[in-house]
């Protein structure tokens, strides 16, 4: 029976999912079978498991980090949110539907059988499972559906650790304010507090620390540094949408769009030197890039009809007419055909005009593709030349099914839920490419081929080219983590909350 211990934070991005990785990591290394778990994740940033289900990169990172296979039990329920008042629900893997957040609320307790189910199963196959809350515990207009946070964990009796963001100001009211809205019982489960993204001096934030103390009763396990390392992190909160690459060979763009999804497609050529890549979503920041890249949407229609109107759209066309390279990813893929139908309104009843650069069209169905696939690069024209022939993996997730013009497409596809299956995928016309494929360059071979090709346009065809092994670079990423954890927190203190349980102490004993 695998021992738990979850991470709660004072309020979102306050580096929960990147703890719980990084304690992930450093039980993995002393020799536990560890499993992440999240009871219900809210991101449009999700992954398809070998099995073909959905759920959300976060815990898909935390289970790289612990060396095991990603499963949708780590994450029963999932949320991708649609528009400001709706999401897509996922149970399991599966779609249930898109409900407004009030409908969602009021049935929400429906799902505790699912997220119990799912967290026993781990339990019984795990040693350590660490569990990631959502938001804060102290949300009181939430509590009483709560089955995320403390309501999870009394579900599930496990001890807390309660996490708050001092890069952010106010440290010391998050911490003390969070536990004084939490009622006693939910007061108890929580073994400690940890102080992260921390800048200078540890010795000026000890008389903070003692007072923390004093105020809650509860001890500091630990003090994490700010540090920067390569990890997938979450949706819009994710801070490589505003770094701004500059200086770069290579300037390549993304449109980052209101509902951009799987945006770590473009994590491998973020690493490769000599690139500069940079998430636009205004028409003067765009520059004059040498390639623009379309990512996945969570509502296609919508999106492409806000690039319309601010004038992104104009700018892809006349970068585009330039001659220059674009690419879409799923449902910016879409978006660069002729027409996208939603009949059913699956994301946005009725029809309109692609951008037209490619000779495709979309209908939209209530159907979700859930796959995985491998394959190669087929003959390819004008400048992505370079990739012809090259290997590539990676997954579909798509409503809808595009029909291209015959002999348009650029990828041959094995499906790895059906290995007798194979089939050609994307489009290309000029300078200008889309497929469903995400993760399409992730291998170095194709992410150095695209920069090669790239280089070459641009008349620097002898500069050298070195695309990382992004498996290596992710678990080097992980060790480092572990690292940091093991120098930033009391592990012999988090240990002991392992293994006691709600029996652990709390408080410091005096010395």
């Amino acid at each position: 029976m695998a021992k738990s211990i979850m991470i709660q934070g004072t309020m979102s991005n306050a580096g929960k999912s990147i703890l719980a990785g990084g304690l992930c990591r450093v039980f993995a290394q002393d020799g536990y079978r560890t499993a992440p778990f999240k009871s219900q994740n809210m991101a449009l940033n999700s992954y398809i498991t070998r099995e073909g289900l959905e759920m959300g990169r976060a815990q898909v990172m935390q289970a790289e980090a612990a060396g095991v296979e990603p499963s949708v039990l780590m994450n029963p329920i999932l949320l991708k949110p649609t528009d400001d008042m709706g999401s897509q629900v996922i149970v399991n893997g599966e779609p249930r539907g898109v409900m407004p957040a009030a409908e969602y609320f009021r049935r929400k307790r429906e799902l505790i059988p699912a997220i119990l189910n799912a967290y026993h199963k781990l339990e019984a196959d795990y040693d350590v499972i660490v569990i990631e809350g959502a938001g804060s515990p102290a949300e009181i207009n939430l509590k009483s559906e709560d089955i995320v946070n403390m309501g999870l964990a009394q579900l599930v009796d496990a001890p807390v650790l309660l996490v708050g963001d001092i890069d952010r100001g106010g440290v010391f009211a998050q911490l003390v304010g969070t536990i004084a809205l939490l009622e006693e019982r939910e007061r108890a489960r929580i073994k400690g507090t940890i102080i992260n993204k921390f800048r200078g001096d540890k010795e000026i934030l000890l008389p903070g620390l003692r007072m923390l103390e004093e105020r809650t009763g509860i001890a500091v396990r630990g003090v994490v540094p700010y540090f920067q390392l390569d990890i997938e992190d979450e949706d819009s909160l994710s801070q490589r949408f505003t770094r701004k690459g500059t200086g770069g060979l290579v300037d390549i763009v993304v449109i980052r769009l209101p509902r951009i999804s799987n945006f770590t497609d473009f994590m491998a050529l973020e690493c490769m030197d000599g690139v500069s890549l940079r998430y636009v979503d205004r028409p003067g920041d765009f520059g004059e890039p040498d390639a623009v890249f379309l990512p996945g949407s969570k509502n296609t229609s919508g999106d492409l009809l806000w690039m319309r109107q601010n004038g992104l759209e104009a700018k892809v066309l006349r970068h585009a007419a330039a001659g220059k390279l674009v690419f879409g990813i799923c449902g910016g893929y879409q978006m660069l055909g002729e027409w996208i139908c939603d009949p059913d309104g699956a994301e946005y009843q009725g029809e309109i005009p692609g951008m037209g650069l490619l000779p495709v069209r979309t209908v939209f169905a209530p159907e979700k593709t859930r796959t995985r696939v491998s394959g190669r690069f087929l003959h390819m024209e004008g400048i992505l030349k370079e990739l012809e022939q090259v290997e590539t993996e990676g997954y579909e997730i798509h409503m809808g099914t595009t029909t291209a013009a015959e002999g348009a497409g650029i990828l041959r596809l094995t499906d790895e839920l059906n290995p007798n299956i194979h089939k050609t995928d994307g489009a290309a016309q000029g300078n200008v490419y889309g497929c469903y494929v995400h993760g399409v360059f992730d291998l170095p071979e194709a992410a150095g081929g695209l920069v090669r090709a790239l280089l070459k346009e641009k008349g620097l065809a002898d500069t050298p080219v070195e695309a990382l092994d992004m498996r290596a670079y992710k678990e080097e990423q992980y060790d480092h983590l572990a690292d940091i954890i093991r120098e930033s927190l009391d592990m012999e203190a988090v240990y002991e909350i392992l293994e006691k349980g709600m029996e652990a102490p709390c408080s410091l004993s005096s010395e």
